[in-house]
């Protein structure tokens, strides 16, 4: 079983990257640091299948699950990224226990979900197929993001749907479905939050959320509030605070 997964059914946070820039050489540096797992973001970003591949590729060997976070709740992307090799997927915007559903379905093979079987990637071209179906259905992580409040609302029905491992709430589109975008601080977006980690602890799914901010301490608070799978930045952000702390050298005396 992949340790993302392990590592929450025992109870434990797992922190993970992300990276909008889909290359290679980031995903292997970043895997290579010790994060659980490393989300890449389809979504958001002209990340390709292909793209996603070389991630993969580039992970392998670190120990670091690599997931992918889907442009939408579309069976066929699902099928490509798990055949490269992922670790699990990322369901964005899933606002109804029918997406929930489906979610799950795409996810795994049947008799439990809808996934097609191929001589692909995933299972060695072949080599460890039969290994690989047999316990597929059992190690693949299954993550829906609820990010608006129409899933808020329906949290403990989407919750109830099982086969889902995790949560991820994705603070700006939810603040944004509020008509509060980008206040991440405000009470009602913080109570919606909360509203989501109880519905969690009720049906016994892993809550989690995306620190963007490169701060360790924001981390700390969130596993402290009771999140156990954590995004943690971006990879973009962590190139420009790292640029723009080499450059405070301009002024600093």
């Amino acid at each position: 079983m992949n340790k993302t997964k392990t590592k929450l059914m025992a109870g434990e946070p797992v922190l993970g990257g992300w990276t909008l820039t889909g290359h290679p050489a980031v995903a292997e540096i970043m895997a290579g640091e010790g994060f659980d797992f490393l989300g890449v973001d389809l979504e958001h970003t002209s990340t390709s299948i292909a793209d996603f591949y070389h991630n993969v590729l580039a992970a392998k060997g670190t120990g670091c699950d690599v997931l992918a976070r889907l442009p939408s709740c579309d069976p066929v992307i699902a099928k490509h990224v798990l055949d490269a090799g992922a670790a699990g997927i990322i369901v964005p915007s899933v606002n109804s226990p029918a997406e929930a559903a489906q979610a799950v379905a795409m996810a795994k093979f049947p008799p439990e979900g809808t996934r097609g079987a191929s001589l692909c990637r995933a299972t060695g071209f072949g080599k460890n197929f039969s290994g690989y179906f047999a316990n597929h259905n059992r190690e693949v992580l299954v993550v829906v993001m609820l990010e608006h409040i129409q899933a808020v609302e329906q949290a403990d029905a989407i919750l109830a749907t099982p086969g889902i491992d995790a949560v991820l709430i994705g603070p700006y589109d939810l603040s944004a479905s509020m008509n509060l975008a980008g206040q991440l601080d405000h009470p009602a977006v913080l109570e919606a939050q909360q509203q989501i980690l109880a519905a969690c602890g009720r049906h016994k799914v892993a809550p989690g959320i995306h620190v963007v901010p490169t701060d360790a301490g924001e981390v700390r608070r969130r596993i402290g509030q009771g999140f156990r799978f954590i995004a943690c930045g971006l990879d973009t952000l962590f190139i420009r605070e790292g640029c723009r702390q080499m450059l405070q050298a301009r002024t600093e005396k």
